[in-house]
């Protein structure tokens, strides 16, 4: 809860606040992993960090939408932070998640239908860049909502799997 309060503070302190926002969403995975298992092994913070370099790609999304506005209030944000490098910097935390949740679905031992979804997810993040590659506030705003398809093919990739493992 206190992560959750805190955030909209971050803006005037940190460089890359979205990066706060990640640990805010994602604290819920070595909490869930500590309450059913009494343990908080390597993949739970394998998945935090993975949802932290989500946040920071979908938050940097609305960040750009936000650019200008932000700099004359005095707010902070990582579009402002990573500057004409913004784009590649979402591009890279995409890449980071993804790549995460392979390593994830590794040591879990997952079917290829999650890795199927993460093929999906990857490719929601490569129309992501035709998107934001122009830093169109519209664009930007479209892709900073399209973030509920990415996971939808990461949370379908995980239904598919487990569906096969239990009827086959």
């Amino acid at each position: 809860m206190f992560l959750a309060v805190t955030y909209p503070l971050t803006k005037r302190f940190f460089a890359i606040p979205q990066a706060y926002l990640g640990i805010a969403f994602g604290f819920g995975v070595p909490m869930a992993f500590a309450a059913i298992n009494d343990d908080i092994p390597a993949i739970a913070w394998l998945l935090l960090l993975a949802n932290v370099f989500w946040a920071i790609a979908y938050d940097t999304e609305y960040a750009m939408v936000d650019r200008e506005d932000d700099l004359k209030i005095g707010i902070r944000s990582s579009a402002i932070t990573f500057g004409r490098f913004d784009v590649l910097a979402v591009m890279v935390c995409y890449a980071m998640a993804i790549c995460l949740l392979v390593v994830v679905g590794y040591q879990l031992q997952m079917s290829l239908f999650y890795y199927l979804g993460l093929v999906f997810a990857a490719g929601v993040a490569v129309h992501h860049y035709k998107l934001i590659r122009l830093r169109d506030r519209a664009a930007c705003f479209k892709a900073f909502l399209g973030n509920n398809s990415l996971g939808g093919a990461v949370f379908f990739g995980l239904l598919a799997h487990y569906l096969m493992q239990m009827y086959f």
